[in-house]
């Protein structure tokens, strides 16, 4: 009788099902701006906000969709906000190759989260404006996110993912690779690949906390030159826990996107102090994979997976679910054909 009682109040783990894509069509553009680079998206007060991943000219979209009976029945963009005020000190200091945005649901400001330039040595940064694009203020970094004469930064590899904090105290900003001091980029053979995920602090302006979260190994072996997987995308859906996405590209191969459900718990190890992760023993978010896109790869258009860097809560679905919707960046098809993929997901509880 023990036995089945516990079968029976076992907790339902949480689970993604897919309802729908859909594709903005080529060469729309809105205020003589193309549509593409859409590397991160927020939802806020019915509205859905798009950050495009151009470091000539930074800005953010802001657009309405709409979901009835599980489909995606349009995507409409409403204006561009540009973020090159040339009387800024912060913009004309900072290359800004925006990766994420949200809004701060009490004041409606703009949060963003910039790669920076390695190369350049221009740093990463997380950044406020208000809603047209003027420049607030900015939240003070951990010394081993600024580039300096050792290196640590992985050029591309820096600031990508945000999320609000549930408890409307802050924020996430996620890594997309590891720090060089931390561990090694993912490669076919298994090794330590620790990304770091750090908590903002709205009032201090500065990191409060930071944990440590482990990248898969790559698990096909190499074709061409280019064999990468990182972190794209963080949604906090309740307090410590995640949707982290992982995007896997390699050349030939193509995209394979994974979505796992994260979390800390009271032995995961707080690194914000600890320079070098590659020196230290730590323990990593509990992770576990709950969606791939190669379950679905019949549903998509001509087969692609895309880009996907963006994701966040849409509206509540007619069955009472919470809906995701995630964004692809089709870098400006720069690199051959890549699809503006808006994705529809059901969360399962």
């Amino acid at each position: 009788m023990l036995l089945v009682f516990c079968s029976c109040t076992k907790k339902k783990e949480i689970a993604l099902i897919f309802l729908d894509e859909y594709v903005v069509k080529d060469s729309l553009a809105i205020d003589n701006s193309f549509i593409g680079g859409l590397s991160g998206i927020d939802y806020s007060n019915g509205f859905f906000y798009f950050v495009v991943d151009d470091s000539d000219n930074p800005r953010f979209l802001k657009a309405e969709i709409e979901v009835k009976q599980g489909k995606i029945n349009s995507v409409k963009f409403k204006n561009v906000v540009c973020l090159n005020d040339t009387t800024t000190a912060f913009y004309n200091e900072n290359i800004l190759d925006l990766e994420s945005i949200f809004i701060d649901k009490e004041t409606q400001e703009v949060n963003f989260v910039s790669e920076g330039s390695i190369f350049k040595g221009k740093k990463p940064s997380v950044f406020t404006t208000d809603s047209l694009g003027n420049f607030l203020y900015s939240y003070i970094l951990p010394n081993y996110f600024i580039p300096n004469t050792i290196p640590k930064l992985k050029h591309n590899g820096v600031f990508e993912g945000s999320s609000k904090g549930v408890n409307g105290k802050g924020f996430w900003v996620a890594m997309e690779s590891p720090l060089i001091v931390d561990g090694y980029e993912p490669t076919f053979k298994k090794s330590s690949s620790p990304t770091r995920i750090t908590y903002f602090d709205k009032k201090s302006k500065k990191a409060t906390k930071q944990f440590a979260y482990q990248l898969e190994h790559i698990t096909k072996p190499s074709k061409g030159k280019i064999n990468l997987n990182g972190l794209t995308c963080i949604l906090e859906y309740k307090e410590n826990h995640f949707f982290i996405i992982e995007r896997t590209y390699q050349s030939d191969y193509g995209n394979n996107i994974k979505i796992f459900d994260a979390s800390v718990d009271d032995t995961t190890t707080n690194i914000l102090d600890i320079e070098s992760l590659k020196e230290t023993e730590f323990t990593a978010l509990n992770k576990r994979l709950i969606f791939d896109f190669e379950n679905v790869r019949d549903k998509l258009t001509e087969g692609i997976v895309d880009n996907i860097e963006g994701v966040t809560f849409g509206p509540k679905l007619a069955n009472g679910n919470q809906s995701l919707i995630l964004v692809s960046d089709d870098n400006f098809q720069l690199y051959g054909k890549q699809l503006n993929q808006i994705i529809l997901l059901e969360i399962e509880k």
